[in-house]
């Protein structure tokens, strides 16, 4: 059983590419992990998914530029470039970065007092609570009607995202609209999966579809008939829909319109 769509297996493929037809589903990649070989099927967007990485950073670190070319055999590396440079530089001059000054705060502006002592502001601005973060200029919809089976988790890998129940074939819409990034079975555990990317922040993801009617480079509408929902080995009729921040899972309820 897999922790990354649910725990749900995934089915053989009906649609897509040939590349992403032949590519064997692959497991999620360890936090552990350094570098990755790239194998035939694989894709920017569909490493930095398995890493749990920004797709962008991932970029930045191996010095590549939209539209993200990779080749089968080439290493991508999985964590910063000068990270460990730095500590080997570090570690053999045995030099130590000074501490900052010290800093207070009066009012909403910081002030940086060289060799005193902070004092207490008079008055504190308290920070606000933290907020579930907005999606900017995105508006949102439910990507398929039906009841949520299982909600999001962030201290469970296993719930990611959330289940969505439903018949088979019932019509899968683009959540809000953007570019298709990737369409294929290649992940373990999502099934027939498609991502769309909305904006440099935000990512959505359909798991476990019975067919799919877009391609990878496509741009959708939101609301836009993408796929038919599929069916698990459990013999449920679902989607799985996933919203990733920066790389990073967050709850799908909190952008989703209510009732």
């Amino acid at each position: 059983m897999v922790v990354l769509f649910g725990g749900c297996a995934s089915h053989p493929k009906s649609g897509g590419s040939k590349a992403q037809a032949t590519a064997k589903a692959r497991p999620p990649i360890k936090k552990s992990t350094r570098t990755y070989r790239v194998r035939k099927g694989d894709s920017l967007y569909s490493i930095a998914w398995r890493a749990g990485l920004d797709y962008q950073t991932v970029a930045r670190w191996n010095h590549l530029r939209s539209p993200y070319t990779i080749y089968p055999g080439q290493v991508i590396r999985l964590y910063p470039p000068h990270t460990q440079t730095a500590a080997k530089t570090q570690k053999k001059s045995g030099y130590k970065p000074r501490k900052p000054a010290p800093k207070h705060s009066v009012g909403s502006k910081t002030t940086v007092v060289a060799g005193k002592s902070p004092h207490p502001a008079k008055k504190t601005v308290k920070s606000a609570k933290p907020q579930p973060a907005k999606a900017g200029s995105l508006h949102w919809q439910w990507p398929t009607r039906g009841k949520v089976l299982s909600r999001y988790s962030s201290s469970d890998p296993s719930r990611s995202g959330i289940e969505i129940g439903g018949r088979k074939g019932q019509k899968i819409l683009a959540a809000e609209g953007g570019e298709v990034v990737y369409v294929g079975s290649g992940l373990i555990g999502y099934g027939q999966l498609i991502i769309i990317k909305h904006n440099n922040k935000y990512l959505s993801a359909y798991g476990h579809n019975s067919s799919l009617l877009v391609k990878e480079g496509d741009r959708v509408k939101r609301g836009q008939h993408i796929s038919n929902m599929g069916v698990t080995n459990q013999g449920k009729s679902l989607l799985y829909f996933e919203v990733r921040r920066y790389g990073k899972p967050v709850n799908p309820l909190a952008y989703l319109p209510r009732g």
